[in-house]
């Protein structure tokens, strides 16, 4: 879901075409990982540093995230796609906030798809997350500090009911991985 905005630019296009272009790239990627028997599917949507960008531009994605859920929730529910979406949902607006909170409810059971949605998401977050939570564990006397391992760390992060990915692809070219 990265380089929207130089996807429009390139077309002479303002930056919402590129990501309104991208909504509908969530479909194409999800009707082809349900086609090709994909198990799990995750596409990086908002990183954690896209709250940098314009208010003007945050809320225009906000809204574009709200009408994709609106648009496509019932379909993916019909194909059996459960969405989960990881990040830090917090810092959401609380209509986007319940628009996730409604398609992860509507969606819960599918059996064919599990599609993450990386949104608010950093992957160094992630990690600082997942090391407080252990830390909390052992503070609390639930866990002993030599008990901690690549294992129950792995517990606490937001795939942690996933299996490890097998394949990244990066969009739009870049050589970065963008706090991914």
């Amino acid at each position: 879901m990265d380089g929207n905005g130089r996807w429009a630019r390139e077309r002479g296009l303002a930056r919402p075409a590129g990501h309104q272009a991208g909504a509908r790239a969530v479909r194409e990627a999800v009707e082809g990982a349900l086609h090709a028997g994909v198990e799990v599917l995750t596409l990086f949507a908002f990183s954690h540093e896209n709250w940098q960008r314009p208010q003007a531009e945050i809320d225009a994605l906000m809204a574009l995230l709200e009408e994709y859920i609106a648009k496509e929730a019932a379909e993916l529910r019909r194909e059996g796609v459960t969405v989960r979406m990881l990040g830090d949902l917090d810092r959401l607006a609380p209509s986007a906030r319940e628009a996730v909170d409604r398609i992860e409810a509507h969606t819960a059971g599918g059996a064919r798809l599990a599609l993450n949605i990386c949104l608010s998401y950093g992957a160094r977050a992630e990690i600082v997350r997942a090391a407080r939570r252990l830390a909390e564990r052992v503070r609390d006397g639930a866990l002993d500090l030599d008990a901690v391992t690549e294992a129950n760390f792995a517990t606490e992060l937001y795939t942690a009911a996933w299996p490890d990915p097998d394949l990244l692809v990066r969009t739009s070219g870049e050589m970065r991985l963008s706090n991914f």
